[in-house]
């Protein structure tokens, strides 16, 4: 008996969102996806119970990409369910699953086997951040005067934390089948825009750094003290201090390049085989897998960097060996192979002319090792990405068959077209994966507004412009019910 047969009773009962019977109305979907967006915004004020204090945020410097907030009920984010997906990845990229996604049975498996290693990733990812270090400090008071101890304290907020990773899986779930888009995607979207706000107009006081307009308000007036913006000072302050003029633009800049590169296309003109005249292109483009397997890349970075926190945490400053990793006082590496894997954040963490701790060729190396990671990772994940949500040659072949088109000038044959498909698909997947992860890494060197990281920018920028093309299909669905069938829904 194969493991398929074995699980089989236990990933069909997994508990799942019911998927809607026939089509679901685009203003039913907005009221679904605005309701989950509302309670994913509630529920990250929600400050968990028993808490002495916020505590270090092990995942502060990728809070863009897994969402959440520190001190929550949503403390562990979507990284449970990127990381869920990681382990899927690799384990449908090899092959050892050997599950059909065209199965309908095996979709299922698929689903409930899903779940099951996001509930295993909540487990693994939450218990050591509530029972190792001091990164959800529990609250001595409430032990003593619940007779419970430390201990029982600390459990209740695992508990939390478990309930609230649930509450996002299941919402994710909801927007993915009766709402616009993907959960995932919008509370991607969401956070960064609520970075990218605070970022621009954020006040003393009321935010924790001052936002790009109400800084240049002080530096016009001469509130904010900069000195001269012709000694170097004070054009350090204006570029990359208090004016963020490169932040500026490289926030403008990454907007224009990732709707740029999402017109860039190949089209393969399509043609129907029964009815003359009705023509059609199938678009590859640039970015064909999308953005989103950078979350994976990204999501792996902050795993080993979560990894290294909970170590130097459990081993102390004199346990942990110096060459796996010193950390200063924010709990950031600064020397040590954490240091060499940290992704760059800022541009203080690359211009040692600036003051950095660590030497030119330390820096160097760390560049050269982000760089590398997430290029290569980008296109590796993004190879995955495209084969296992059914973006293939193969799959794609298949579907244009299905919905009786063919390329012109070729036989009507769903190997011919797949021929013609693998011309273009592979490629254009492993530059556009490259690329994407260039970007990410020039991004983050060169910093944003409201310090929201390269990659975060990236998924919400191409996110939000997916978002719009899907809206139009809805709106044009609405308008012409035939169209539905070409659709697929």
């Amino acid at each position: 008996m194969g493991w398929k047969e074995a699980a089989e009773p236990l990933l069909t009962r997994m508990p799942s969102v019911v998927r809607p019977e026939g089509h679901v109305p685009f203003k039913r979907k907005l009221g679904w996806t605005a309701g989950v967006l509302v309670l994913y915004f509630f529920l990250t004020n929600v400050t968990i119970w028993g808490l002495s204090s916020q505590g270090n945020d092990l995942f502060g410097q990728f809070r863009s990409i897994l969402g959440g907030t520190q001190g929550s009920i949503l403390q562990l984010g979507i990284g449970p369910i990127v990381t869920a997906s990681i382990v899927l990845q690799l384990l449908g990229g090899a092959d050892l699953l050997g599950l059909d996604t065209d199965d309908p049975r095996d979709q299922v498996l698929y689903q409930g086997l899903q779940k099951l290693l996001v509930v295993g990733m909540i487990c693994l990812t939450g218990i050591p951040m509530v029972f190792a270090g001091n990164f959800l400090p529990p609250s001595q008071q409430l032990a003593n005067a619940l007779g419970v101890g430390i201990f029982g304290v600390q459990v209740l907020i695992f508990l939390q934390i478990a309930v609230g990773g649930v509450l996002v899986l299941f919402m994710d779930e909801v927007v993915s089948k009766w709402g616009v888009g993907s959960g995932i995607g919008l509370f991607i979207i969401a956070g960064v825009s609520q970075a990218l706000i605070g970022g621009l107009f954020g006040w003393e006081g009321l935010t924790g750094n001052v936002g790009f307009i109400p800084a240049w308000i002080g530096i016009v007036t001469g509130s904010v003290d900069i000195g001269s913006p012709l000694s170097p000072e004070g054009l350090q302050a204006l570029l990359i201090g208090q004016g963020q003029l490169v932040a500026l633009v490289t926030t403008v800049l990454i907007f224009v390049v990732v709707v740029y590169a999402e017109s860039v296309r190949v089209e393969i003109p399509l043609s129907h085989a029964r009815v003359k005249g009705a023509r059609g292109r199938f678009p590859v483009k640039l970015i064909y897998a999308s953005v989103l397997p950078m979350i994976l890349v990204r999501a792996l970075q902050a795993n080993i960097q979560f990894l290294g926190r909970i170590l130097q945490s459990q081993l102390g400053s004199g346990g942990m060996p110096n060459w796996l990793g010193e950390y200063n006082q924010n709990g950031q590496a600064v020397e040590g192979l954490f240091y060499f894997l940290a992704p760059i954040q800022s541009p203080n963490d690359w211009m040692w002319w600036l003051g950095a701790s660590q030497e030119p060729w330390q820096i160097a190396i760390r560049v050269a090792i982000d760089l590398t990671f997430m290029v290569i990772g980008g296109a590796i994940f993004a190879i995955f990405w495209v084969e296992t949500s059914g973006m293939g040659p193969e799959a794609t072949a298949q579907q244009i068959q299905n919905s009786g088109m063919q390329i012109p000038g070729f036989r009507r044959n769903p190997q011919v077209i797949e021929k013609v498909m693998e011309r273009y698909i592979p490629q254009v997947t492993v530059i556009g994966g490259a690329l994407v992860g260039l970007l990410a890494v020039m991004a983050n060197m060169l910093g944003t507004v409201g310090n929201v990281s390269g990659t975060g920018l990236l998924l919400a920028v191409s996110i939000t412009y997916k978002l719009y093309e899907e809206i139009a299909e809805e709106q044009l669905m609405e308008m012409h019910p035939m169209m539905r069938q070409m659709f697929g829904d």
